[in-house]
């Protein structure tokens, strides 16, 4: 099961250097943020950042900064913007990182992060291997934001940082809902079934978006839930989202078969819907596009009043 979903609880301790985030770390020899960005000298020579980006999330937010061109290298699950990632070296996948092909690109500065089962092991691969490594571990949508500013200050483009931020704050506004909230169980994966709780940012977007996870008090990333718990909770809508898996393979027959869930609310008025991975399981710039499209999953059941009470 391969993605970025953020079900993985690390109990590794992080040091954050002077000016980012405590959440956020950047091992380094040195001061990174002062070799950042675009330098212009008297020769009108300009010098950019070697960047490589390990999880597509960083590889998006890299992009959306306006800083595509400081990119070296990719993870081969990097798939967006496909026009920059097509053209750049991709050295594994994110557990089976190259950690050689790595640095035969002499980087600078590594993006990485722990949303992946497994990941702190290719952390530490990175840093042994004496590269400057900035981690990303975001449990909350703030946490993304937090992240976001992290890479912009390290790539030497804070304002853009701030105004990425703002633009998706904007566009992810918080819904307010007279009376229950629906339901909604999004699912990271079919067998057995994965769903986020309280450490995640899907979570915000569900309440953001108008609706509530029933396992929203549960402290973890995410947890895996048996057919009774599903049944209890009742959701209102499930959303596949499965990770590693693209949007034109989603199944609503997988949960349809499922036993007992024929009861449910969200399948007897038929609301399965599939949202990409790529949506919701990518803590950058495109939840905003997850955040629309649950949005309108919760918009549509809302207008006909066929949601269960909480």
């Amino acid at each position: 099961m391969r993605g970025e979903f953020g079900w993985y609880s690390s109990t590794g301790a992080n040091t954050a250097k002077p000016g980012i985030p405590m959440r956020v770390a950047l091992e380094c020899g040195g001061d990174v943020r002062a070799r950042a960005g675009a330098v212009v000298c008297a020769s009108s020579i300009v010098t950019v950042m070697r960047v490589f980006s390990h999880t597509c999330s960083n590889t998006e937010i890299v992009c959306a900064l306006g800083c595509a061109q400081m990119l070296v290298g990719v993870d081969s699950d990097s798939d967006y913007p496909p026009d920059v990632v097509a053209a750049l070296p991709k050295t594994g996948r994110d557990l089976d990182l190259n950690i050689d092909a790595v640095l035969a690109l002499k980087p600078e500065l590594v993006l990485t992060s722990l949303t992946v089962p497994g990941h702190e092991m290719v952390v530490h691969a990175l840093r042994d291997a004496g590269l400057a490594v900035l981690v990303c571990d975001p449990q909350s949508l703030q946490d993304v934001y937090a992240d976001i500013q992290a890479i912009a200050d390290a790539l030497g483009v804070p304002a853009r940082g701030a105004a990425l931020v703002a633009q998706m704050e904007a566009l992810m506004p918080a819904v307010a809902v007279a009376g229950d909230r629906p339901k909604v169980l999004v699912e990271w994966w079919p067998k057995p079934v994965i769903a986020p709780a309280r450490f995640s940012w899907v979570t915000d977007l569900i309440e953001r978006a108008g609706g509530c996870n029933p396992w929203a008090d549960e402290d973890a990333k995410s947890l895996p839930l048996d057919h009774p718990r599903v049944l209890a909770a009742a959701p209102d809508v499930v959303v596949m989202s499965w990770c590693g898996v693209k949007e034109e393979n989603y199944r609503a027959e997988i949960v349809i078969r499922r036993d007992g869930w024929a009861a449910l609310p969200a399948l007897r008025h038929g609301r399965i819907h599939a949202i990409s991975e790529a949506y919701l399981g990518r803590p950058g710039p495109r939840l905003v596009e997850g955040y629309r499209r649950l949005r309108a999953c919760i918009a549509e059941l809302q207008e006909q009043g066929t949601h269960s009470a909480i």
